[in-house]
C-alpha cells in the first residue's frame, strides 16, 4: 500500500468520478484507475461502486477511506511542520458565499501587508462541503455562520451582522424609512438554496414572527437574488456587508422596525491539526477585523 494510492482513493472518493479525479491530480484516468485496483487487489475487497454517472464508496472503501484521511492528515502536518518558518507558504481560507466575497478580501489585504511572500488560497463552498474539509486538513481555518451542528471542530463567534430588507428601488416601501413585519407578510422571497445557511436564518426569523416566507424562486448566488429583486421577482434579506457593497440605484435597501433578524458570524478550525504559523498569523487578523465590525454594527 502506498501513499500515492491513499490521495488517489480520497481524491475520487471527493470528486465522485475518476476522471475529474485524474485531472485535478494531474494524472490520466488509466493511471488512476490502474491505482485504485491495484489496491483493490491487495485488501482483497471493491473500494467504489461503479454507477452510471458516479462512484462511490463501498462499505470497505469507506473504512479504509477513514484510515487514509487521518494518514493523510499526519503526512501533511508533518510536512508543514517541518518547512514552517513563519514568512513562506501558504493558507487555505474557506468562506461561504454570503461571506467570502464581501469580507475576505480586506483580510487577504491586511494579510499580504504584514506577510507579502505567503500565499493565500480561498475555498467557496457551502457550509457543510467546508466542515468537511476542515475535518479532512484541506482548509486550515473558515468562516462560517450559525446554525452548525459540528463535532470535533473548534468554533469561535465573532460578530452578529444584521440582514437588511432589500427591495426593487420603485417600490412603494421605499419611502418608509423602516418596514414594519406587516407590510412584507404577503410579499414573495427571492432566497438561495436550501444548502445555504442564509436561508435558514431568514426562515427561522419569520417563523419566529408567526409568518412563513413564501418564496416563488431559489438561486445558488446572493447577487442573482439582488437582480431578481431589482426586476421585481419579491423582496429578500440581505446580510449588511452585501448591502454596504452594492452601489446599485435599482435597489434599495431597509432596517425592519422591532426584533432586528440577524445572523452569527463564526470562525472555524480543526484543534486536531497542526496549524502553521501563517495560519495562526491569519486568525489574529480575522479576530482583529472582526472586533472592528462588530464595533460597527
Amino acid at each position: 500500500m502506498e501513499i500515492d494510492q491513499l490521495r488517489h482513493l480520497s481524491k475520487v472518493a471527493e470528486l465522485g468520478n475518476f476522471t475529474r479525479a485524474a485531472a485535478e491530480l494531474e494524472l490520466t484516468q488509466p493511471a488512476i484507475s490502474r491505482s485504485i485496483a491495484r489496491l483493490e487487489d491487495e485488501l482483497g475487497q471493491p473500494l467504489f461502486e461503479r454507477r452510471s454517472r458516479q462512484v462511490v464508496p463501498t462499505d470497505a472503501g469507506k473504512a479504509v477511506l477513514a484510515t487514509a484521511r487521518q494518514i493523510l492528515g499526519m503526512i501533511d502536518d508533518l510536512k508543514a511542520r517541518i518547512t514552517d518558518d513563519g514568512e513562506t507558504g501558504r493558507v487555505r481560507v474557506g468562506a461561504i458565499p454570503t461571506i467570502a466575497p464581501y469580507f475576505l478580501p480586506g483580510l487577504i489585504r491586511r494579510f499580504r501587508d504584514v506577510h507579502p511572500r505567503a500565499q493565500v488560497c480561498v475555498v467557496e463552498e457551502t457550509t457543510e462541503k467546508l466542515l468537511q474539509k476542515l475535518s479532512d486538513g484541506e482548509i486550515d481555518l473558515a468562516i462560517l455562520a450559525r446554525p452548525l451542528n459540528v463535532k470535533y471542530l473548534e468554533i469561535e463567534d465573532l460578530f452578529d451582522e444584521e440582514l437588511l430588507l432589500v427591495l426593487p428601488s420603485g417600490s412603494d416601501l421605499c419611502d418608509e424609512p423602516v418596514i414594519r413585519l406587516e407590510r412584507i407578510e404577503s410579499m414573495p422571497f427571492v432566497l438561495l438554496g436550501e444548502a445555504h445557511c442564509l436561508t435558514d436564518n431568514i426562515v427561522h426569523f419569520c417563523r419566529n414572527n408567526a409568518f412563513n416566507p413564501v418564496a416563488l424562486e431559489r438561486t445558488s448566488q446572493l447577487a442573482t437574488v439582488q437582480e431578481l429583486v431589482a426586476l421585481g421577482h419579491g423582496v429578500s434579506l440581505i446580510p449588511a456587508m452585501a448591502g454596504r457593497m452594492d452601489s446599485s440605484d435599482r435597489r434599495v435597501y431597509r432596517k425592519l422596525a422591532g426584533t432586528t433578524p440577524k445572523r452569527r458570524i463564526v470562525l472555524a478550525f480543526n484543534p486536531y491539526r497542526y496549524r502553521s504559523r501563517l495560519a495562526d498569523a491569519f486568525l489574529s487578523i480575522v479576530r482583529a477585523v472582526s472586533m472592528a465590525q462588530a464595533s460597527e454594527l
